[in-house]
């Protein structure tokens, strides 16, 4: 592998590790693999960190100029804040005042903000694109969950976005640590050639 390391700064660090974390706990809640852990457990984090901190990480990154960064982050800090206040109104924790349509709705009208923001992070390189790319497919799946009442479809969501926490947590990690984030390339005109 080759050792560049995307450049980064502290307010797209801290970004990435906040994504990460709630991707992660949101999506192993989804999944229910771990037993006695569901998506209601994840509503204080998703709440505080991926929407309050996550939200203000994105303020920073529009006061340093970084318009993509900065709208990555307010726009999936906008989206934690109201999925943590809005999820017992869905009977993720508690009661049941909207329906599976309106949850669907909200993960369907998320899901083109994801993909939004996965094709303009193009020039951030694949680990960022490739985490909002992740979280898309994610939000699709678990809006056709709530549209079909379809849980198993649901944890496939959750798995989806267990990657794409992944990857936005190896995003802040590499930049910390200094680890490698671009895949060798072949160089321009070289051939490979079978031995013998």
């Amino acid at each position: 592998m080759n050792n560049d390391v995307t450049a980064g700064s502290t307010i797209t660090t801290l970004g990435h590790l906040a994504l990460g974390i709630t991707l992660l706990f949101f999506g192993l809640g989804h999944t229910e693999v771990i037993d006695g852990v569901t998506a209601a457990d994840a509503v204080g984090l998703a709440t505080y960190v991926g929407g309050i901190a996550l939200f203000i990480a994105g303020l920073f990154a529009f006061r340093d100029r970084d318009i993509v960064t900065g709208t990555a982050f307010a726009g999936f800090g906008a989206l934690w804040f109201a999925w943590g206040a809005m999820a017992g109104d869905w009977g993720v924790t508690a009661g049941s005042a909207l329906s599976d349509n309106a949850a669907g709705l909200f993960f369907l009208l998320f899901a083109l903000v994801a993909l939004s923001l996965t094709l303009g992070a193009a020039a951030r390189g694949p680990l960022a694109q490739g985490a909002y790319g992740l979280f898309f497919v994610a939000l699709v799946l678990l809006a056709i969950s709530s549209f079909a009442d379809n849980e198993a479809l649901g944890k496939v969501g959750g798995w989806f976005a267990v990657a794409g926490g992944a990857v936005a947590w190896y995003t802040a990690t590499a930049f910390l640590a200094h680890w490698p984030t671009a895949l060798p390339r072949r160089a321009a005109g070289r051939r490979m050639t079978a031995p013998g």
